[in-house]
């Protein structure tokens, strides 16, 4: 059982930076790949960002690459998003996601555990 826990949201004006932070608990946090998604208000919620660790590979999505960086720290079980230069259209609410065996790690039912979620709100 893995419990994840987000932090970092808040309100940003453009072009500004935000760093998100996922604590995950359990003993095997290295093995987890790690993802954030998001999801704006009346719309899906979509990948943002994926690390795997024992896997090897990082990935974005388009309209985030280059902004936003996606790193992990294991000894302290925690999972990053930095943000930078960030738009109005990332305003959402922001998720991180684990699980062990996620083989499409862009698609959201690969995920097992999800936490609960932090907002994000840039103005412009």
């Amino acid at each position: 059982q893995v419990q994840l826990v987000e932090s970092g949201g808040g309100l940003v004006q453009a072009g500004g930076s935000l760093r998100l932070s996922c604590a995950a608990s359990g003993r095997t946090f290295s093995s987890y790949t790690m993802a954030w998604f998001r999801q704006a208000p009346g719309k899906e919620r979509v990948f943002v960002a994926v690390n795997s660790w024992r896997g090897g590979f990082t990935y974005y999505a388009d309209n985030v690459k280059g902004r936003f960086t996606i790193s992990r720290d294991n000894a302290k079980n925690t999972v990053y998003l930095q943000m930078n230069s960030l738009k109005p259209e990332d305003t959402a609410e922001y998720y991180c996601a684990a699980d062990l065996y996620a083989r499409s790690p862009t698609l959201e039912n690969e995920y097992g555990y999800w936490g609960q979620g932090t907002q994000v709100t840039v103005s412009s």
